[in-house]
């Protein structure tokens, strides 16, 4: 019996040491289990190298925990397994959510990220040339959609019962809206058209490609402010950002030596406060242009006529039956540009030309006028390109002066005393406008001409 004993305690030691064994052995394979669960749970499956399968000792009993690490790691080839946290790398780039926003691209020039896509409103900024707005919305993006919009708002019947926009300013603007499309498809660009409040249209356009900014001149007047704070509150809402910009002036606001709610209300002290301030130079039209967004298919429209504007098109004729003078003013910034050479021209053919009063403020020109006002109201032409061309062209008339055989002691008057002149008396009610606009402002001093200065 001692002897069973023996053997029984003998057999259950080798047993005992048989199962430490099985276990020591069983240890490397539920390190390399865990190892391999968190790698695949973490990382694709192609990031992981493949498993090499070794031949499993005969006999071996694997518990039933080991076991199922074991089934679950070699399984995780086939389908991930839940991770025991959440991530926020996705197991398969190619099934990343997209987000709702829209995406910039990295810019590979460290500048800054470019935007996928912007809209450029036009209002009354209609030229390529010296527009700022434009060149930075080109500058920022990698394609830009350039928009106009025919608002109802601005025709039929005002409460007085007259047109709010007549036959003949809405002929101007669809010629220079028109010519300004031309100028856009020269350079690589279009121009989207449209008849609609701008704050439903550009939500329209925003949407359908994806952009995520709008581009826009600001304007001086009421309604005009109006619409602007409507579409800003839209685009808000989309979370569409609104950048603004300055160029309807001589000078820019920005430049001002005050705050427009501090500025002067009569135009002695607005002359006076601006007196020395230097213009800003030109923005220089981009040769070529961003395309059009490829997502949307947004078509550019028809350019509408005076009876989708519901204007009477015979009204352009006058009562005895002949056309207006006006009716033959060509709108558009081609035809401003040149009518602004042939003004320098005839600047600088007849200089030292004084006025009936002694001054050198004379003007030359058809019936003493540059006759270029219709294209500043649209935006065809900008301040600042008048002041840099007659700039040019008084440069070139003081410089022949002060070679002629008696020194040139004379005043060349060149015109630029008299665009200085008007376009000043511009600024101010351009500026003006824009600070009473506002319905923030407590009290309303009325605008004079000049008190105690002379302007």
């Amino acid at each position: 019996m001692d002897s069973r004993i023996s053997n029984d305690s003998s057999e259950t030691a080798e047993e005992s040491q048989t199962e430490q064994t099985q276990s020591q052995n069983l240890l490397p394979l539920a390190s390399a289990a865990s190892i391999s669960l968190s790698l695949s749970t973490l990382l694709p499956s192609h990031f992981l190298p493949p498993k090499q399968i070794t031949a499993s000792p005969t006999k071996v009993r694997i518990p039933s925990q080991i076991s199922s690490l074991s089934n679950l790691s070699l399984s995780s080839s086939l389908s991930p397994a839940k991770p025991l946290f959440k991530s926020t790398v996705s197991a398969n780039p190619l099934q990343n959510t997209l987000t709702l926003n829209p995406l910039r691209p990295s810019n590979p020039s460290g500048v800054g990220a470019l935007r996928r896509a912007a809209v450029v409103w036009f209002r009354n900024d209609l030229r390529i040339h010296d527009n700022e707005c434009l060149t930075a919305a080109n500058n920022d993006s990698i394609s830009v959609l350039p928009v106009y919009c025919f608002d109802p708002r601005d025709y039929g019947k005002s409460s007085s019962g007259f047109d709010k926009t007549g036959p003949y300013r809405a002929t101007f603007l669809t010629e220079s809206v028109a010519d300004l499309r031309k100028n856009l498809q020269a350079r690589g660009s279009d121009l989207v058209v449209r008849i609609g409040r701008p704050e439903s249209v550009l939500l329209e356009v925003v949407k359908a490609v994806g952009a995520d900014a709008v581009y826009v001149h600001r304007e001086v007047s009421h309604d005009e402010v109006r619409a602007e704070e409507k579409v800003e509150e839209v685009m808000k809402d989309e979370g569409v950002e609104v950048k603004y910009f300055w160029g309807s002036t001589l000078y820019h606001m920005d430049d001002l030596p005050f705050k427009l709610e501090e500025m002067p209300t009569n135009y002695g002290g607005f002359k006076e406060k601006v007196r020395g301030l230097d213009v800003r130079n030109t923005v220089e039209a981009l040769d070529r242009l961003k395309g059009l967004p490829k997502r949307g298919d947004v078509e550019p429209g028809e350019i509408p006529t005076l009876l989708d504007l519901g204007l009477n098109p015979n009204a352009a004729t006058g009562q005895n039956g002949k056309t207006a003078a006006n009716a033959s003013l060509l709108g558009g910034e081609t035809e401003a540009l040149q009518r602004l050479k042939t003004f320098a021209a005839e600047c600088h053919a007849k200089p030292n030309n004084k006025s009936k009063d002694g001054t050198n403020d004379s003007i030359y020109g058809a019936n003493f006028s540059c006759k270029i006002s219709p294209w500043l109201a649209m935006g065809c032409l900008s301040p600042r390109s008048m002041f840099e061309e007659l700039k040019k062209s008084a440069s070139s008339i003081i410089s022949a002066a002060s070679n002629k055989p008696n020194g040139g002691t004379g005043t060349a008057d060149t015109g630029m005393n008299w665009l200085m002149y008007e376009l000043l008396w511009r600024d101010f009610f351009r500026f003006i406008t824009r600070k009473y606009s506002s319905a923030k402002q407590p009290s309303y001093t009325p605008a004079t001409a000049c008190t105690g200065t002379a302007a």
